[in-house]
């Protein structure tokens, strides 16, 4: 099979990234100090995916600075062609639609989340918006089917903020024709041909109700009651190719999530698989009948099983012929190829094209070449306990130089950043994680931890975070910096907390709950209020609202819950802030508004404590901007060596291109005061 490239000769020549620059020096200075522009600027490239009829293969790259997507016929992709035009933001993802004849994307306005879908002619490069909606409306996909080629299903909610309206999408001229209209339902349930065929019910106890559609779309027959418990965890999946099954995952009666096969004519349920360590995963379907053939599991890692014998040769043959963890990001219709991603905590990731028939694995791009030859270290799984017995699957990476033997216990404690996930429904996983390899470049052990609440555990796991905001919740980090402590990995007054949306939640109630357990805290859109936060949600949440929210934290409508809520949220707390704060947050955040930081630096500088406030404008929930992330984290990066005393890369021209207001605190980060005045 050719081999395929799509940049320079030495990008497509790229081997595996060993991260192994030079062997076991004595100390951290005879390690390089990794450019940050190598980790947190744009990717030479990444997303590569295959067209389904296989002509075409595409991917997002820098176009003059500015992330975009490309497009090169499968035979060279050398010859590759950027089709789209983005000068702000960039795209951040694509797909194809089912007849190959267009490259689609999502995207909003600076962060809102109010997202319009796009589709590029790859043809004249002509990019068309799908979905024109009202300012304050928002679009989403909810169907791309093979059996409906050249239509799309799209959700609309510019008749009723809150529901979503159901509508075909016809990609070629735009046309849209209405489905239904939505009378209340929280979500609808569309099979391949894009009929409803089941809604989602909310009900008065959090949980919600998934009940069959009659012809006019009103509610049937319940197909499954789902406890507010098992809401985080139970879903339907989709349905077999000729729409006579339904694939569901369930939590119910069980603690961890399973695949559950349901004859929709019958009536008839069976078990396909029932996981033993963690919540069933991804699942891998046949390309024809879309049954299930191969499914992960994610505990300490991501692990794939196999369904059947020719399943079980394809995974065996991936395992044996890449170095990390795998997934198939794109397959042709006739499932001749797929395009496979792998990676490893020491690599950012290799895209490859697997030719099925020919038994051949291509190495095609390598997403961060520049990192081929740093020195990246190796991440730690590990199993704690909180001080009631629950086992946290937690991640541990230490510095280059710190620990000759590799047994993941440093020569000497160290310096040590907390870095907490958001969600809090989420996780964190295994592999390559830019902060944990950052951070430990400059001389920090970075720990992260799956604290009660986090997802993919088992529903009893995930629901022993209720009631439990700056409760149990944060006991589970204060218990994991005890255990680093013990076993001498950090220093006791040396451990700063950082994260982002509940990272930054985490890191508020660390320094108010906890103020003598940090040096310092990173704050990226965390709300210092739970009652503000929860009450200027997106309209479209209030469905989901009661089985989450409201069920893990509060009802602020409530007026004891609400109190409750306050007394849980750091704004109530400012007095007992000891330590230096950094902010950073993006102006248009629907989910953690402005106000949150407003309020939290307002009230820090009334009492004057150390705070540094950085604002972007043009970003919402996270930074998306190539030059915003720069900025921020060249901040960080000078805070934590004021604080924890690490390496530290000059802030330099970070800022150029940014849209950074430095609101607040810059005389505490070195370097920071020149930009604010520059800025003037």
């Amino acid at each position: 099979m050719k081999r395929l490239s799509i940049i320079a000769a030495a990008l497509a020549g790229s081997a595996l990234m060993t991260g192994v620059a030079h062997a076991q020096p004595e100390t951290l200075a005879n390690y390089e100090l990794i450019d940050r522009d190598d980790l947190f600027g744009n990717p030479v490239a990444s997303q590569g995916r295959i067209s389904p009829d296989g002509q075409w293969v595409s991917w997002i790259a820098p176009d003059e600075g500015v992330m975009n997507v490309w497009v090169a016929p499968a035979s060279d992709p050398s010859a590759g062609k950027v089709i789209t035009d983005d000068r702000h933001r960039g795209i951040s993802n694509h797909f194809w639609s089912t007849d190959s004849k267009y490259v689609m994307f999502v995207k909003d306005n600076d962060g809102d989340e109010n997202f319009h879908v796009y589709a590029t002619n790859p043809s004249d490069a002509s990019t068309r918006d799908l979905t024109p909606v009202a300012d304050g409306a928002r679009a989403q996909i909810l169907g791309v089917s093979r059996d409906r080629p050249g239509v799309i299903l799209v959700g609309f909610n510019e008749r009723n903020p809150q529901l979503t309206d159901l509508y075909e999408v016809n990609i070629e001229t735009a046309e849209r024709t209405l489905i239904a209209e939505n009378p209340g339902y929280a979500s609808w349930i569309t099979d391949n041909a894009y009929k409803p065929r089941m809604a989602m019910i909310p009900q008065p106890t959090g949980g919600m109700k998934a009940v069959y559609l009659n012809d006019d779309f009103t509610p049937g027959e319940t197909f499954a009651d789902i406890p507010s418990e098992d809401m985080l965890s139970t879903n339907i999946a989709g349905f077999s190719r000729d729409n006579k099954k339904a694939f569901f995952i369930d939590s119910r009666e069980r603690n961890l999530a399973a695949g559950i096969e349901v004859n929709l004519e019958t009536g008839e349920r069976s078990v396909i698989v029932e996981p033993e360590k963690a919540d069933l995963g991804g699942v891998l379907r046949d390309n024809e009948t879309y049954e299930p053939i191969a499914y992960s599991v994610n505990y300490l890692k991501d692990e794939w099983f196999a369904l059947n014998e020719e399943a079980a040769a394809e995974l065996k043959f991936l395992r044996e012929n890449l170095a990390g963890e795998f997934s198939v990001t794109s397959r042709t219709h006739d499932d001749k190829t797929w395009i496979v991603y792998d990676g490893s905590a020491k690599a950012p990731g290799q895209y490859y094209v697997y030719d099925r028939d020919a038994d051949t694995l291509t190495p095609w791009f390598s997403t961060r070449p520049d990192l081929a030859e740093a020195p990246l270290q190796k991440m730690h799984p590990l199993e704690l306990k909180s001080s009631d017995g629950l086992t946290m699957v937690s991640y541990l990476t230490l510095p280059p130089g710190s620990d000759a033997d590799g047994d993941g216990r440093p020569e000497k404690a160290l310096p040590m950043l907390l870095w907490v996930h958001g969600g809090p429904w989420s996780r964190d996983s295994y592999g390559y994680n830019t902060i944990h390899q950052w951070m430990a470049n400059r001389g920090y052990a970075v720990l992260s931890v799956n604290y009660r609440g986090s997802t993919g555990f088992g529903k009893e796991f995930t629901n022993a975070a209720v009631g439990e905001f700056s409760g149990k919740m944060h006991d589970d980090l204060i218990d994991a910096v005890g255990w680093a402590v013990k076993e001498g990995i950090a220093i006791e007054d040396k451990v700063a907390i950082g994260g982002g949306s509940y990272g930054g939640y985490a890191t508020l109630t660390g320094v108010t709950f906890t103020p003598d357990t940090f040096a310092c805290g990173v704050d990226i859109v965390g709300p210092s209020s739970l009652v503000t936060l929860i009450e200027s949600f997106p309209p479209y949440w209030k469905p989901f609202l009661a089985g989450t929210w409201y069920r893990y934290a509060g009802d602020p409508a409530d007026p004891e819950q609400r109190e409750d809520l306050l007394s849980r949220s750091a704004i109530s707390r400012i007095d007992d802030i000891k330590v230096p704060l950094l902010v950073g947050q993006g102006g248009n955040d629907p989910r953690v508004t402005k106000q949150e930081a407003d309020n939290l630096v307002k009230a820090m500088q009334d009492k004057g404590l150390p705070v540094t406030y950085i604002n972007y404008p043009d970003e919402g929930h996270g930074f998306q901007k190539p030059e915003n992330r720069m900025s921020f984290f060249a901040a960080m990066e000078g805070f934590l060596g004021t604080c924890l005393g690490g390496r530290v890369q000059p802030i330099g021209d970070s800022f150029e291109g940014s849209s950074a207001e430095i609101l607040a605190g810059a005389e505490y980060v070195e370097g920071l005061d020149a930009v604010a005045k520059k800025a003037e």
